[in-house]
């Protein structure tokens, strides 16, 4: 049962620091969260340490798309698009409040475009292939829709290209929300979960036997953790993890760079995803409307992802100048706007951690073409480390971990996350208004809490930046639930503000620090460095936006 008192981090730090665990987690993403329920509601006893904030890394910085990937069934990876459009299925199921059903058009384009008719018949098959493939278990299938009506749904396309379209379904999911959520779901089944917290070292006296020693960086205090099993679940940074159990750095993730530009609604207009090709490449980029205004129109529109080998420091990837005249030259290559860098309100950069020693990666050139299937494997240590994969299929990549987990440590407990509902997804109400849709499109039944903050102060009921449709109580909520610790944590994952309009974030970043500062017990000395944190993370994003790749990773590695 729903437990506030499960999800607090000065009680979860208590926990860690004074009991013995049966499984702890390394990583707080989409893979750990996963993990840490899957375990939990097992019944094993659980902790998990995130050395940043929940999400920070990739888990908060994908295409925020459940779904299959027509471009694997396309490469002939037919296996992990049938297990995603599974997965799919049961998010839709287990988390209907946070999964969307989302429509997704392709255009096809007359022979003086990008695509030509030739190519559109292959594509209806590869559609009936997706069909076939999962793609029906949404309730739907692909069909074929004339160039006018594909134009409605587009209508900044050069007209005179579009010969037709393709329309198909796949689903859309805030990726940081749902990380949150599936780790409060965890601490509801006994789960001990603190952000904040970096892992020193990891001793193993036995494979059953480890410790872990931890720092809050919050306080600066240190402490140990017992536990039977480790689960390394640290994404890009797993074989940094992996080094402190096998004291030798692995060298085994190729990172892969996957950016994403927001602009206002109005220069694309796309009442539905669109997927446009990239010219003069072999790949596609999605076209995602953002925050709906509830008529059929929206606030945002968000471009990418982009698919590049990186080179730099995994800890501040950032969008550069070449990424975004990349994805601003294929939008442009599709709609008539003339969209330009000032118009970009947004971005971000995540890394997949993408696995070198898969026996088809081995053999690419591009990242693009890399598999997306998850490895799972145990050290002699019996640390198991479980990377790879990707958003959609994050259930079945924590079962397979904690399988292993369970191997190590000789017990026989099967997992129960097939069906088992997310927190917020019972009991829900009915939306009457917009703003109960935007509340129980992001917190279900949860919004109940939301609503009764802004009852005692109406005051909350108020925007929290200026465009956007994020509540001043949100800002509330995610400190006195949700384990926010700063500004960033609030503007960047608990809402998605600053990925949609960073230079109003930054206009009201000072109040906002106000408003949540009481209840963090910051000082003004805390207050200011906190705001001084963001600012700087704006401005340093704001910066890597007028420089080159090359630039940006020369003046990371080789700081003044």
């Amino acid at each position: 049962m729903p437990n506030e008192h499960n999800f607090s981090r000065a009680y979860s730090l208590s926990r860690l620091a004074n009991e013995e665990f049966d499984l702890v987690v390394v990583g707080g993403g989409i893979t750990g969260a996963g993990v840490a329920l899957d375990a939990a509601s097992r019944g094993l006893k659980v902790g998990l340490v995130e050395r940043d904030d929940f999400a920070s890394g990739t888990s908060s910085k994908s295409s925020k798309l459940v779904h299959g990937g027509l471009r694997y069934l396309q490469q002939g990876d037919v296996r992990l698009v049938y297990q995603a459009l599974r997965e799919r299925k049961r998010l839709r199921r287990n988390a209907p409040h946070l999964v969307h059903v989302l429509p997704f058009m392709i255009p096809i384009l007359t022979k003086d475009g990008v695509v030509s008719k030739k190519i559109a018949r292959a594509l209806g098959s590869a559609m009936w292939m997706y069909d076939i493939t999962g793609g029906w278990r949404i309730g739907r299938i692909h069909r074929r829709l004339s160039a006018n009506a594909a134009f409605k749904h587009l209508p900044t396309m050069p007209r005179p290209k579009l010969a037709s379209a393709y329309l198909y379904y796949d689903a859309e999911a805030d990726d940081a929300r749902l990380v949150v959520t599936v780790l409060r779901t965890a601490a509801d089944n006994g789960a001990a979960i603190a952000n904040r917290c970096r892992v020193d070292s990891i001793q193993s006296t036995s494979r059953t036997q480890h410790t872990i020693n931890a720092t809050d960086t919050l306080s600066g205090h240190s402490f140990a953790i017992r536990t039977r099993a480790v689960v390394n679940a640290g994404g890009v940074w797993a074989d940094d993890v992996r080094a402190l159990d096998e004291n030798a750095h692995p060298d085994t993730i190729r990172p892969a760079k996957g950016v994403h530009l927001t602009v206002p609604w109005e220069k694309v207009q796309n009442d539905i995803a669109v997927v446009i090709p990239v010219p003069r490449d072999r790949r596609s980029l999605f076209v995602v409307p953002w925050l709906s205004n509830g008529d059929g129109t929206y606030k945002f529109t968000y471009i990418g992802t982009t698919d590049t080998d990186y080179k730099g420091p995994v800890n501040d990837p950032q969008c550069t100048k070449d990424d975004i005249q990349y994805v601003l030259d294929a939008l442009n290559a599709s709609v008539t706007t003339d969209v330009t860098f000032d118009d970009v309100t947004g971005v971000w950069s995540g890394l997949r951690p993408l696995v070198k020693m898969d026996d088809t990666s081995a053999k690419a050139g591009r990242t693009a073409d890399l598999s997306r299937r998850h490895k799972v494997f145990a050290s002699k240590n019996g640390v198991v480390t479980v990377t790879g994969g990707k958003l959609t299929t994050y259930r079945e990549m924590a079962e397979d971990a904690v399988d292993a987990a369970c191997e190590v440590i000789g017990v026989k407990k099967h997992s129960r996350t097939k069906s088992l509902g997310l927190r917020g997804a019972s009991g829900r109400r009915s939306t009457k208004t917009q703003q109960d849709v935007h509340l129980d499109g992001r917190y279900g039944s949860d919004a109940k809490a939301i609503n009764e903050l802004i009852a005692a102060d109406p005051s909350l009921g108020e925007l929290l930046v200026a465009g956007l449709p994020y509540l001043r109580a949100e800002a509330i909520y995610a400190v006195t639930h949700e384990m926010a610790t700063s500004l960033d944590d609030v503007f960047t994952r608990r809402t998605r503000a600053r990925l949609v309009h960073r230079r109003n974030c930054v206009a009201v970043a000072p109040a906002v620090a106000d408003l949540i500062a009481p209840l963090l017990q910051w000082t003004d000395a805390q207050r200011s460095a906190s705001l001084a944190e963001f600012l700087d993370e704006c401005a340093r994003e704001d910066a890597a936006s007028l420089v080159t790749e090359a630039e940006f990773i020369a003046s990371s590695t080789n700081p003044k």
